[in-house]
């Protein structure tokens, strides 16, 4: 058994619905069919992004892929306070080591970190780079 949330379960219910009755059909199909590849959902997602682009367009030069919609997950677990241990067996990692990066790289927990640190009165910001800076270390 899977959890999911109701709403997830209902669409999910629905989708399997037009699939028939389920003999020989994979759940999720590509247009032959067959299983959906890592490939086929990386053509679908791009499809959704070009879609999503027409209202919003700094998607467009947006790297999205399915791997950075897992590593966006993670991080969302995380910063909501969700055990560490959880996210690796959420996303399948065989050592907890793996998805400790995340923690790592999570800036708003180094920050919030700085924050209960900080001296009484004073407020832990991020440093923002000027256009200047941040064209001269592009030109390294």
């Amino acid at each position: 058994a899977v959890p999911l949330w109701p709403t997830t379960a209902q669409a999910l219910q629905a989708w399997f619905g037009e699939l028939g009755d389920g003999s020989g059909t994979v759940a999720f199909p590509n247009a032959r069919g067959a299983a959906l590849t890592r490939d086929g959902v990386n053509y679908l997602l791009q499809q959704a992004v070009e879609r999503a682009a027409r209202s919003c367009p700094s998607l467009r030069n947006k790297p999205v892929s399915p791997h950075l919609l897992r590593h966006t997950c993670a991080l969302h677990l995380l910063q909501s306070g969700v055990d560490i241990a959880v996210i690796a067996l959420w996303l399948g990692h065989e050592n907890i080591q793996t998805t400790h990066g995340y923690i790592e790289a999570d800036l708003i927990l180094k920050e919030q970190a700085l924050q209960k640190m900080a001296p009484a009165g004073q407020v832990v910001t991020r440093f923002k780079a000027d256009d200047a800076l941040l064209r001269s270390l592009s030109s390294l």
